[in-house]
């Protein structure tokens, strides 16, 4: 299947990275069918949106660079994607690229979950106050020895 992207134009896919957001992302919620992409650019992705070819969202596993990275997900959470096991799960975080001089930051506390099963996905909300929205990457890759 070829789609429209914001950041590079056509681009094919495989129904394998088809993912569904039950409800959306926060702000968004009107829009459930995207696309897993590798962005070229290690160790980011893109998750555009198979609805609009203007609403991408750049993500990246917070596990990089946060490897003390905890999720408390209730159970009741997960019903919607049907995820049985952790081991089912992946998990991003919405990255932000602010202009020139200002860090890079991710979204700890607002993950993308992602069954891996059955591509069911859903925007959680972490209140355990650990995480916040704006973690420097670069700061925390260079904290945690990986850059």
């Amino acid at each position: 299947m070829e789609i429209k992207t914001k950041a590079m134009g056509l681009v094919e896919i495989q129904d394998e990275q088809i993912i569904e957001l039950v409800d959306g992302f926060y702000g968004f919620e009107e829009f459930h069918k995207y696309a897993l992409l590798d962005s070229g650019k290690e160790p980011f992705f893109w998750v555009q949106s198979l609805d609009d070819q203007n609403l991408a969202f750049i993500v990246i596993d917070p596990f990089l660079f946060r490897p003390d990275y905890e999720l408390d997900i209730d159970d009741e959470l997960l019903k919607p994607i049907e995820a049985e096991s952790p081991k089912d799960l992946l998990v991003f975080a919405l990255v932000t690229i602010p202009p020139a001089g200002s860090p890079i930051t991710a979204n700890l506390q607002g993950p993308l979950i992602i069954n891996k099963k059955n591509k069911k996905a859903f925007q959680a909300v972490l209140n355990d106050g650990k995480w916040n929205t704006k973690h420097d990457i670069l700061a925390e890759l260079n904290a945690a020895g990986r850059n």
